[in-house]
């Protein structure tokens, strides 16, 4: 296989049809067929069921599709930064970000940088941890922010930033009667929660709650942040989250945990032993300097937010 081919079948694997494909890529169709029999010769298997009027993919057709779609997008970012390197600085950082506050935060790093660097371009792609490293270990993103704590055997990286956990609690509900003090953690003992679904984060809480000698009711497990809030909305239940940046909404309440409180952290990481260089090496840089000199270059760059304060003897989560 060569990119050429890659690229014909993941734009027949889109069309499902020879016709509507070859006209896309600009040939004729005959041609289009025999390439895409060649790779299936080439590879062993069949890609397409084909029917008379479109094709489905088989199994190993959607391997491939999704593979195939990595690849192109792969190569066309190596493009991006072997033409960089001869030039004012340029070219595109890929940024994997965790639900939460990584937004907000590389938010800040893109606006600060674009200032010295209005050349570069951004990607920023948003998934559970899992699905932020899974495209950081490919080579799809440059850099990740995720939550603390991270496989320092296979990634390098530092502390960005933190936010305590929080109880978001349907605005009807009789914790929710003061809003802005904290609430102390018994007294989500017996309510149904919402938590986030990675295993590590589900062990830590159960953790949590056993160290006052309670247990805990997980009424469902979620990756995303905006959908338990729209779960607490429907008073499904009591979400416990990291804060994140404030989003207005009349229906739910959010109270700092504590007794004991509990913190998030979190990270910039890359795959140890492939140091980023280039535009994503300059970008690594100016976020260190951000974070020591607390950096905002302009007014612009600081939205105003609710910020929960972390509490005293808060420890990580």
């Amino acid at each position: 296989m060569d990119f050429r081919s890659i690229r014909y079948f993941v734009v027949v694997a889109q069309e499902l049809n020879f016709t509507r494909a070859a006209e896309k890529l600009h040939m004729s169709q005959p041609p289009l067929s025999n390439q895409i029999r060649d790779m299936e010769l080439d590879l062993g298997v069949q890609l397409f069921v084909r029917g008379k009027r479109h094709l489905t993919l088989t199994e190993a057709g959607w391997v491939l599709y999704r593979r195939a779609q990595q690849m192109l997008e792969l190569a066309d970012k190596t493009r991006e930064e072997v033409g960089a390197l001869e030039k004012e600085l340029s070219g595109k950082v890929c940024i994997g970000l965790v639900e939460g506050r990584a937004p907000f935060l590389a938010a800040r790093w893109v606006a600060g940088f674009h200032e010295e660097f209005p050349l570069v371009r951004y990607a920023m792609w948003n998934g559970s941890s899992d699905d932020v490293l899974d495209r950081l270990e490919q080579g799809l993103v440059d850099l990740a922010v995720i939550a603390a704590p991270f496989d320092r055997e296979h990634l390098d990286g530092f502390t960005v930033g933190s936010e305590p956990w929080v109880a978001i609690i349907p605005g009807n509900h009789r914790l929710a009667e003061k809003p802005g003090e904290p609430l102390a953690l018994r007294e989500l003992v017996g309510e149904p929660l919402i938590v986030p679904q990675r295993k590590s984060r589900i062990e830590a809480i159960e953790r949590w709650f056993s160290g006052i000698g309670a247990g805990v009711d997980i009424l469902c497990t979620l990756s995303n942040y905006l959908d338990a809030v729209a779960l607490v909305e429907q008073n499904a239940g009591i979400a416990i989250f990291p804060q994140t940046t404030y989003t207005p909404n009349r229906h739910v309440v959010s109270r700092v945990i504590v007794e004991p409180a509990k913190m998030a952290e979190y990270v910039l990481v890359w795959n140890r032993g492939q140091q980023p260089t280039g535009v994503a090496g300059e970008f690594i840089q100016y976020v260190q300097d951000f974070l020591e000199e607390d950096r905002i270059h302009q007014e612009r760059f600081r939205v105003k937010e609710q910020e929960f304060v972390i509490p005293e003897g808060a420890q990580l989560l």
